[in-house]
């Protein structure tokens, strides 16, 4: 069942796993010697981010996105924070679906 909630929640989660990334796990590994903390959040991440990119063109046919903003939300999963500018948006999306 892939729906816009549902692209909003990976996209949530994805964010927050590249923030954990550069802002726990990175200072773990070069600051506190932690070199398993990147492996970790970074196989995380990675898996987070194809199945983000994948969603976002499941949607993007779905709900006929232009270009323009197709390459705006996948530009908005490679910026730390752009999952909370991207939130906005798709919430504007689904309360205007609904």
């Amino acid at each position: 069942m892939l729906n816009l909630n549902t692209f909003r929640i990976i996209s949530m989660i994805e964010g927050l796993s590249f923030l954990v990334l550069l802002f726990i796990a990175m200072p773990a590994k070069y600051h506190f010697g932690y070199p398993q903390a990147v492996s970790v959040a970074g196989l995380g991440h990675g898996l987070l981010f194809m199945l983000f990119i994948f969603m976002s063109l499941v949607m993007s046919q779905r709900h006929a996105w232009g270009d323009r903003y197709t390459l705006l939300v996948m530009v908005a999963g490679v910026l730390p924070f752009g999952c909370l500018f991207l939130e906005k948006s798709l919430r504007r999306q689904v309360e205007a679906a609904i």
